[in-house]
């Protein structure tokens, strides 16, 4: 093979490795504030969000095929987004503001 081939093979490598990292760091982060969450003794939001973000990840059945993580990327961007949302639901909800939707932008 000439060295453009390697060179595009190298590239594609590299990106599949960058969004592979992007993935797996927002995975620890989810599971951190999960975490978090329940050690402040709020809630975490329906467990099927979490489980079902960390089993989508996992599991080779996806949108796109696993070295296009970017499906798996907005999966767990959902799930971070719903477990933050249902905290400051609750934070509201404890200061008697409400349910803190509506006032939140």
């Amino acid at each position: 093979m000439d060295s453009w081939t390697w060179g595009v093979i190298v590239a594609i490598v590299v990106a599949g490795a960058a969004v592979l990292g992007v993935a797996v760091w927002l995975l620890l982060r989810l599971v951190r504030t999960r975490r978090d969450l329940q050690r402040a003794g709020l809630p975490t939001g329906p467990k099927w969000i979490f489980w079902g973000a960390v089993l989508y990840l996992v599991l080779p059945t996806d949108v796109l095929p696993d070295p296009v993580y970017l499906d798996d990327i907005g999966v767990l961007l959902l799930a971070l987004k719903s477990m933050r949302s249902g905290r400051q639901d609750a934070l509201a909800a404890e200061r008697g503001d409400g349910t803190g939707t509506a006032l939140r932008g």
